[in-house]
């Protein structure tokens, strides 16, 4: 059996490599990516914006990309300008983001508060539900864990293969709801020794979807600045354009007429990817490398030349990788990541993690060095780079980072799967060929 894998394995990379000479006669855009780095336009969103370079017109009539300051937009608002309006109130913001997503308006008082209600109801799952995460084997893979109930949750439904915008909406705006349930019964069944129904927490209604979790997890309610800053952890996840990975997958699959639990299955399985939702999770193991490797952490010198050795697969996991630096479209800044530095230095003080947070900052500031000097290549920390670092000092564990990445973003894929059922056609790239021509067949008793 070895013998076969292995040579399954030893034909498909001696077969599958691409030709980079293909690529470039062809004109063939390897990740639906132009050569200067920018996405291909495949489609049209009014749902998130995302901007980190500005297209300058050269007088032979090409273009320059500036990279600029990033900037994240849902719907036409500045995210900024809605976690700050949230702030100045003293009050959480997600529910609002997510009518946001879905309408394409800001809600009303009176809106908000209906809306707030309806999620709150829709919390709770049903029993056959819990019977199935508490009769699972045991096992840490907690985004597998989400994305076997959510294509579960169908048996739930009366209508689960219907594509009529009420069950659609009723079906997202559930599932919106029922994904900070769904995360923390899985992780609290994983961590049980018997498994017992009474330690899955209702959800409580006078509760918001961040605190909420937080109550799921810990049974305790959280205090209101750690419920405001989760809240705005979901808030910067619950959307980032319809070009990543993940909103693209849900968007494709959307297109092709499947059910609504089908579509959010594809967002978690590429989210689960440790080139997108996994990053924070990378960042952690690579910043734990990291505090053991280089003795002095107050020292640039030994850091850089640790982080030389990552660029150059010397060290860590060999990828090749600084985590948490870089984004397919931000350059300069990622707005998410500027936010969340602030924040995360307060954070490290009330948990007497200071010494660790500045390293974080000084990696933040040598990496981007490092890896212009190295690669060419204008990078900045990316939201990845501190979130797991906040999520720590909250005391949330590292296997609900990714999850909770799906918590938010859901919200996003929802409201993408909505828009592209409405414009209604299905996604159909084309692949060039890397065949040189004909093959002629020969009988079995032929083939050596």
């Amino acid at each position: 059996m070895d013998g076969v894998l292995r040579k399954i394995q030893e034909l498909a990379l001696l077969h599958d490599k691409v030709d980079q000479r293909t690529v470039r006669e062809k004109n063939i855009k390897l990740g639906l990516r132009n050569e200067n780095g920018t996405g291909v336009f495949v489609g049209i969103t009014s749902k998130g914006q995302v901007i980190g370079y500005e297209k300058v017109a050269r007088g032979d009539g090409t273009e320059k990309v500036n990279p600029v300051p990033g900037k994240l937009y849902y719907c036409g608002y500045d995210v900024a300008d809605l976690v700050h309006g949230k702030e100045k109130d003293g009050r959480v913001g997600f529910e609002e983001i997510v009518y946001l997503l879905l309408t394409g308006v800001l809600p009303t008082i009176s809106d908000l508060r209906a809306f707030s209600l309806l999620l709150a109801k829709k919390r709770s799952l049903p029993d056959g539900a819990k019977e199935m995460i508490l009769s699972r084997p045991r096992h840490d893979d907690q985004m597998g864990s989400l994305h076997t109930m959510v294509s579960a949750m169908h048996l739930f439904d009366r209508q689960p293969n219907s594509t009529d915008m009420n069950d659609v909406t009723r079906q997202c705006i559930e599932l919106i709801a029922q994904f900070p349930t769904i995360i923390a019964y899985n992780y609290l069944t994983a961590k049980m020794e018997r498994k017992d129904p009474k330690k899955l927490r209702e959800p409580l209604q006078q509760l918001s979807a961040a605190e909420n979790f937080l109550y799921m997890l810990t049974g305790e309610i959280p205090d209101r600045a750690t419920a405001e800053l989760f809240d705005t952890m979901l808030i910067f996840h619950a959307e980032h354009g319809g070009g990543n990975n993940s909103t693209f997958s849900t968007r494709c699959v959307s297109s092709s007429g499947a059910n609504t639990y089908m579509a959010l299955c594809a967002g978690i399985g590429s989210l689960s990817g440790h080139l997108h939702g996994g990053a924070n999770e990378a960042v952690v193991a690579m910043m734990n490398d990291i505090k053991k490797k280089v003795k002095n952490w107050s020292n640039d010198e030994e850091l850089t030349r640790y982080l030389e050795m990552l660029v150059d697969k010397e060290a860590g996991d060999k990828s090749g990788k600084i985590y948490g630096m870089g984004h397919a479209v931000y350059t300069v800044s990622d707005p998410r990541a500027v936010y969340l530095e602030n924040k995360a230095g307060e954070l490290a003080k009330l948990a007497k993690r200071e010494e660790e947070f500045s390293l974080y900052r000084r990696i933040s500031r040598i990496a981007p060095r490092l890896l212009k000097d190295k690669k060419g290549k204008i990078v900045c920390t990316n939201v990845d780079f501190y979130s797991g670092f906040v999520y720590r000092c909250m005391g949330i564990p590292k296997e609900l980072f990714t999850p909770i990445f799906a918590m938010a973003r859901v919200a996003g894929w929802s409201a993408h799967r909505i828009e592209e059922i409405i414009q209604g056609r299905i996604i159909r790239p084309s692949y060039v060929t890397s065949l040189k021509g004909k093959k002629n067949y020969k009988s079995l008793s032929e083939r050596e």
